[in-house]
């Protein structure tokens, strides 16, 4: 149960209209990185995701935007995870109609000791299908780190 509609924010709080936005950040700057990512924490009686829009200006650093989602609480893992996919994935797919290169960093571990790594191969073999390059913990965290600094 994915949202269509987001509200996304500056750091400074301001809203924006993510789709625009992105669009002229990469018509002001053609070779910028574009990443998005998903984090979740559990609050009282809700689960809350972060998604993040991270973009890379090669060695000048990194400025995002992000949106908070607010679910009932999800007890389950890997439910939980997979919704941390969906909304990445949807946002990368809204913004990959628009003709923007996206990669979708996802907050899985590749390494197999950690829960997270059972999802790597359903969630990254989905995004790949859709045309998207895929990061996985711990390389090319940017839009997660984003992500996980607003779930704090």
């Amino acid at each position: 149960i994915v949202c269509k509609m987001y509200q996304f924010n500056k750091i400074n709080g301001e809203t924006i209209d993510y789709l625009s936005y992105t669009k002229n950040i990469v018509k002001k700057f053609p070779s910028v990185k574009i990443h998005v990512g998903t984090d979740s924490f559990l609050l009282n009686d809700n689960t809350r995701y972060i998604t993040a829009i991270a973009f890379r200006f090669n060695k000048a650093g990194v400025h995002y935007i992000y949106t908070k989602k607010k679910f009932p609480r999800i007890k389950d893992n890997w439910e939980r995870l997979w919704r941390e996919t969906e909304l990445s994935v949807d946002i990368a797919r809204q913004l990959d109609k628009q003709k923007v290169k996206i990669e979708i960093d996802m907050d899985y571990n590749s390494d197999e000791r950690f829960f997270s790594n059972k999802l790597v191969a359903v969630a990254k073999g989905w995004a790949n299908s859709l045309g998207f390059k895929v990061n996985l913990k711990p390389y090319n965290q940017i839009a997660t780190s984003a992500a996980d600094y607003h779930s704090k």
